[in-house]
């Protein structure tokens, strides 16, 4: 199965590309691997991002939060010999 592929052209630091060029040497990989690998992993850490940022506003606007008094009290109880359970926001069990 041959997968359909385009040609991006982007001008990066010459540090950058100085450094991918090492590392294209080191693991005797070709350049444009590298750069697939790396567009791969950033636009997946991206889109995660952006769903979890969705999630917390769905969060908000469904009127499950804690009060910052709740959040820093349990911060506050972290690493002693008292501390708190993680406070569940209203409407979550």
């Amino acid at each position: 199965m041959t997968v359909e592929t385009r040609t991006l052209t982007a001008q990066v630091p010459v540090e950058l590309a100085q450094q991918v060029d090492a590392l294209s040497d080191l693991i005797e990989r070709p350049k444009q691997w590298i750069i697939k690998k790396a567009l791969i992993q950033y636009l997946a850490r991206e889109a995660e991002k952006r769903r979890l940022i969705q999630e917390g506003l769905d969060d908000v606007t469904a009127g499950r939060t804690i009060t910052m008094q709740q959040a820093r009290a349990w911060a506050e109880s972290l690493d002693t010999d008292d501390e708190l359970p993680l406070p569940t926001p209203k409407g979550k069990a």
